[in-house]
């Protein structure tokens, strides 16, 4: 059987040899590394690992700065590794406080070797925002089976990260909840069978929410989501849908599908996790509660299907499915992201910096909530674009695109 590239829509069975034989049958242990093992993704990993004894291991689990979580962790799990990023955190560690046979490395050079070890089956990239593409460019460039969870990997540089994994035979399995419904949807027909591709959305808190009134939204407000709990960052991407804007991207080149192929359906209740429709009329959607515990365990036992701890969903119980188009005055990022996945090149990589200096600058209270839409807005417009950039180039125009939302905030 011929393997198809990264995650482009898999067969019903196994994609690649390696996967076969990397913890995928029945009594193997699947050997996994969390990158951010202390945030949301980490730590529901972390969920899915304790509720299958026996059947995923941790064999290493890093962190940038959260230096007590990660530590709670390694007693916990006892992995192999506990790696720092952070230089200056890790200095505050006493290697003697580690548990025994759980062994210290520190900084980023590190992480990068260690995520290439043969010893492992599965990574979990799950380190938030840019920060996350050095370790998951390490991890596919090792030929690992990668279990993505940090986007900005995609949405910067996703042409680059995809031939990486072509050259390499890594094997990329979304952990996004949209991706994940969408890579099982894909799984009903052919690539050439694809008529559209529907992420939904839930619309956040400010769904109808009078827009005259968003600009006096307050990060409080803003971090009050209606259905998911998440880290700060994604919840405000979610109350400006600058979420679904780089998912727009990175479903672009995951899949492989051509911008105008995708579309945002807002669905309030977050059950449907994203619609494939195919030529003949027929749609296919993936449908769960809202725990990313469920996406999760589908990553790092795919192409098997095992008993999780995610909540299930009662289809005897009464239920109310809504669905709408988004409001493009509401959510200016959305039009942003398409523009992007269309455009491809730099303009990616500077939307993801630029939006996640504006949620900052917002936090902080030096930018109001309309001004992260207008910002980014504003420095995607203004950057030099490059229609094929090396990774160079990217990191370059990251930094450059951060400084000039600084310039904006300062203002």
């Amino acid at each position: 059987m011929q393997r198809l590239p990264g995650a482009l829509v898999p067969p019903p069975q196994p994609v690649s040899r390696s996967a076969e034989s990397r913890g995928t049958t029945a009594d193997e242990i699947v050997r996994v590394a969390v990158l951010g093992s202390t945030g949301s993704i980490g730590r529901s990993t972390l969920d899915v690992i304790a509720a299958s004894p026996g059947r995923f291991v941790p064999h290493l689990l890093a962190a940038r700065q959260s230096v007590g979580p990660l530590l709670e962790q390694a007693h916990r799990f006892r992995p192999a590794w506990v790696v720092i990023v952070d230089p200056d955190a890790a200095a505050t560690v006493d290697a003697t406080s580690l548990p025994p046979g759980t062994r210290l490395a520190v900084g980023d050079e590190a992480l990068d070797e260690l995520v290439a070890d043969p010893a492992i089956d599965r990574v979990v990239a799950a380190i938030v925002g840019a920060a996350g593409l050095r370790s998951t460019w390490a991890a596919v460039a090792a030929g690992r089976t990668v279990a993505l969870a940090n986007k900005e990997t995609l949405v910067m540089a996703g042409p680059l990260v995809m031939r990486l994994a072509e050259r390499t035979g890594a094997t990329i399995i979304p952990v996004d909840s949209e991706h994940a419904a969408i890579h099982q949807a894909l799984c009903s027909g052919r690539p050439t069978e694809v008529a559209r591709i529907l992420l939904t959305a839930s619309g956040g808190p400010f769904r109808t929410r009078p827009a005259a009134t968003l600009a006096d939204v307050t990060p409080a407000e803003a971090l009050r989501h209606p259905t998911w709990s998440m880290g700060p960052k994604i919840t405000v991407d979610s109350a400006t849908m600058m979420n679904k804007a780089l998912e727009l991207i990175e479903a672009r080149w995951l899949f492989g599908v051509p911008a105008a192929q995708l579309e945002v359906l807002v669905h309030p209740q977050s059950i449907v996790h994203s619609l494939v429709e195919f030529v003949d009329g027929s749609v296919i959607a993936q449908l769960s509660p809202p725990d990313m515990r469920l996406p999760i365990q589908y990553a790092l036992s795919y192409p098997r299907r095992l008993p999780g701890p995610a909540r299930r969903l009662d289809v005897a119980m009464p239920l109310t499915l809504d669905f709408e188009p988004p409001d493009p005055a509401r959510f200016p990022a959305l039009r942003l992201g398409l523009e992007a996945a269309e455009r491809g090149g730099t303009s990616g990589a500077v939307l993801n910096a630029a939006n996640e200096e504006a949620v900052q600058g917002f936090l902080d209270g030096r930018l109001r909530f309309t001004d992260i839409a207008e910002v980014c807005a504003g420095v995607l417009a203004a950057h030099p674009y490059r229609s094929d950039p090396e990774l160079d180039e990217l990191r370059a125009l990251d930094a450059w695109a951060r400084q000039e939302v600084a310039s904006w905030a300062s203002v």
